[in-house]
């Protein structure tokens, strides 16, 4: 299916600021860009490097004064994400390196203290995707989605003890339950189709049976539909725009729908 999405930022600043920004999705197995577009107005010279997360970041001054950055992409995407019920872990020894990284706590999903409540939500479960799947119906039934419930602060610890949050939060509850079982665990943000409402999503992947799955406890059921922006460890790691100087934002609107032809919007 084609996907067209984009976001329009709005900031300000009273002197120019740094800033890095993540906001480029790249090809991959699951999904290929057809045709994208990325513009600053007004105009300013910016550097694109590679992070070691493999996000393509952008790395630039914002002026004093209004700034704005307008991005969008119209990408071929997968229907339906994966799933594997009953399919078995993959042993440590066996892990990629690169995924090892996801295996330890981050600033958000301190995993290390985890371990007995995540051993009580999987309880019966077949270890492997069955257990993630357990963990992310954990969150579903137990979390409330509430908007304004939590900040750039909470933890998964603090969710857990709220029962409230949204997307963020639903994901570091699920990447510290998963690392505290050995299940390597990464966050996504990205775009959704269908979501309400409407903004940049977060979710988490899982690495069992080889590869990694998605997971999102927010939605009922397993929904293909998603173009990912950026991966990390948390939050911390996938930030849209990272303010390095006196920075503002002072709006955002993010547009995700289906398409019948290439060719993007004007």
């Amino acid at each position: 299916m084609k996907i067209q999405a984009g976001c329009d930022i709005q900031l300000s600043a009273p002197s120019p600021a740094p800033l890095v920004a993540m906001l480029r999705p790249r090809s991959g197995a699951a999904q290929w860009i057809i045709s994208e577009r990325y513009a600053f107005e007004p105009f300013v010279q910016a550097v694109e490097y590679v992070d070691s997360f493999g996000n393509l970041c952008q790395r630039m001054t914002a002026p004093a004064g209004s700034f704005r950055i307008h991005t969008e992409v119209l990408m071929e995407v997968s229907e339906a994400i994966a799933v594997d019920p009953g399919g078995g872990p993959t042993p440590i020894e066996d892990l990629p390196d690169y995924a090892l990284q996801f295996l330890l706590p981050s600033r958000y999903c301190p995993s290390d203290t985890l371990e007995n409540v995540a051993r009580d939500v999987v309880s019966g479960a077949k270890p492997g995707y069955d257990q993630v799947d357990a963990i992310r119906e954990f969150i579903r039934r137990n979390i409330e989605y509430r908007s304004g419930s939590s900040n750039g602060s909470t933890s998964a610890v603090d969710t857990l003890r709220d029962k409230a949050g949204v997307c963020r939060d639903f994901s570091h509850v699920g990447l510290s339950l998963c690392r505290a079982l050995r299940i390597p665990a990464r966050m996504v943000v990205g775009y959704l189709l269908g979501l309400k409402p409407m903004d940049l999503h977060a979710w988490f992947e899982a690495f069992v049976g080889g590869r990694w799955y998605a997971f999102d406890a927010t939605q009922p059921e397993p929904r293909g539909g998603r173009i990912p922006i950026a991966y990390g460890r948390d939050a911390a790691d996938v930030a849209l725009i990272t303010e390095l100087g006196p920075l503002k934002t002072d709006s955002m609107h993010v547009w995700v729908r289906e398409v019948e032809s290439a060719g993007l919007a004007g």
